[in-house]
């Protein structure tokens, strides 16, 4: 923050602040011909309003939560990274490799070539679940089959589980999650024993056409899950309801979609609107309790840019676990017609799913927040246009809530198989009551955007004032 700011500054801040807002407001008119904007939708009026109380308090340019919670151009590839993430390099060699600890979130980079390594310290009785979410620069190239793999191995070098995600049919590039686990089962001979593990992380596809040249940024998360108290079924379930329900109908709410797993935005069952701009990647997450069932269908609405054209791969939409194991996913083709997808029927949430032979029922394993990941391809802007198309989610959550096993300790983090009052709560609000960046929280919590950039302008006059007392008396420290 610049030295020097006075409360006229800011005031002038203010009134920037207060134009900006009533140009964005619903139903305002705009002057000069200016495109009218309005609803949740509006981005140029929440850049350009950060862009004012910045300069206001010294700062030149939008703050970095709001350009990422808005979605505005120059948010850091569009992904908000986990707040007080420790920073780590990956080592060459598994001899300097730096240690992961359980229930941690981490930050790190990945190379165009070649592995990185990373260390666990592990006992011979917890599961321990490895997440690597991969984040390329949103203005690179993709391969088809280019992604992040991730794969978890004992100090002899034996696989104990490998998963790789790619980009898929669009070679559009976004974030990427791969999960892999050292797990305690009668099932399996390997990586049973207490000792030293390995966790490797490199590009699924570097030298495919149109592979990226460039350093990624890294998001490691690590969550071990305690064994039973006692022990329970050992075999998945024989039946399940695997027809396909009937959307979720009704009056869609507007919801607006994070910019990482951190920021995902809470949902519940209901119809659920926002609006996404082509190369971009929307996080969503729905608390699912033990013996409860998922569905989820996207719709992108009809473009009102008069462009033509099909993109084959328009919209992904992914599911993922809490541990950022992939679930199951459904691509939607664009022609500026509407379209719809939905993800294929799943078993309830069981832990004795994680006996099946299939991947989508293994991966229902526990309770939690499940992630909904929706990326619209940058080639959409090729045929109608770089502005946002209209996202509809209907989240359907059937079935009834059952108590969850008996563990014979806490997960690490706590609570990550649960879920929570807090969790409930947050889903009917849509906004998170705790962690995370504050503006980004504010930003997308549904309160508004005028009311999220005034709380901000307040945080950022009380921290302009407070530095105005300071140079005044040198006795007091500066915040």
């Amino acid at each position: 923050m610049g030295r020097g700011r006075t409360p006229a500054a800011l005031r002038a801040g203010v009134v920037a602040l207060a134009s900006v807002m009533l140009l964005g407001a619903p139903g305002a008119s705009v002057a000069s011909g200016a495109p009218a904007v309005s609803g949740a939708s509006a981005v140029s009026p929440t850049t350009g309003a950060a862009e004012a109380v910045s300069r206001a308090s010294g700062n030149v340019g939008t703050p970095k939560a709001l350009r990422a919670a808005s979605g505005a151009p120059g948010a850091p590839e569009g992904y908000a990274f986990t707040e007080g993430a420790q920073r780590i390099d990956g080592a060459g060699s598994t001899a300097d490799a730096v240690r992961l600890e359980a229930g941690r979130t981490y930050r790190s980079t990945l190379p165009a070539s070649g592995r990185i390594h990373y260390r666990l310290e592990l006992d011979a009785d917890s599961n321990v679940y490895v997440s690597a979410t991969a984040v390329p620069p949103g203005d690179g190239s993709a391969a088809v089959i280019d992604g992040v793999k991730v794969s978890v191995q004992d100090a002899d070098g034996r696989s104990c589980d490998v998963d790789t995600a790619t980009f898929g049919a669009a070679a559009s590039p976004h974030p990427v999650a791969a999960s892999a686990v050292r797990e305690i089962s009668p099932r399996k001979s390997l990586c049973q024993e207490a000792g030293t593990y390995y966790v490797t992380v490199e590009r699924a596809d570097p030298d495919g056409k149109g592979a990226s040249p460039d350093t990624w940024k890294l998001e490691l998360t690590t969550a071990s899950e305690p064994r039973l108290e006692r022990t329970g079924v050992t075999t998945a379930p024989e039946e399940w309801n695997s027809a396909s329900p009937q959307p979720v109908t009704g009056e869609a709410e507007q919801r607006a979609g994070g910019v990482g797993f951190a920021e995902a935005t809470p949902l519940g069952e209901g119809v659920w609107r926002d609006d996404i701009r082509p190369g971009r990647t929307l996080f969503y997450k729905v608390p699912l309790d033990w013996g409860r069932q998922f569905h989820a269908t996207a719709e992108l609405g009809s473009s009102s840019s008069g462009g033509t054209g099909f993109v084959p791969a328009a919209l992904d939409l992914d599911l993922y676990n809490p541990v950022r194991g992939h679930v199951a996913d459904v691509g939607i083709g664009y022609d500026g017609r509407q379209k719809s997808g939905s993800l294929p029927p799943l078993p309830r949430v069981a832990y004795a799913n994680r006996h099946a032979t299939g991947a989508q029922v293994d991966a229902m394993r526990f309770a939690g927040s499940y992630y909904l990941v929706a990326h619209l391809t940058a080639e959409v802007a090729d045929d109608f246009g770089d502005g946002p198309v209209p996202l509809t989610l209907r989240v359907r959550v059937s079935g009834t809530a059952q108590d969850g096993p008996e563990y014979a300790g806490e997960s690490a983090p706590a609570d990550i198989f649960a879920v929570t009052a807090q969790d409930r709560e947050e889903a009917t609000r849509g906004r998170s009551t705790g962690g995370g960046t504050a503006m980004t929280a504010l930003a997308v919590g549904g309160i508004g955007t005028g009311s999220a950039l005034l709380v901000a302008l307040a945080v950022w006059t009380a921290a302009a004032r407070r530095r105005t007392v300071s140079q005044d008396d040198p006795g007091i420290r500066s915040a």
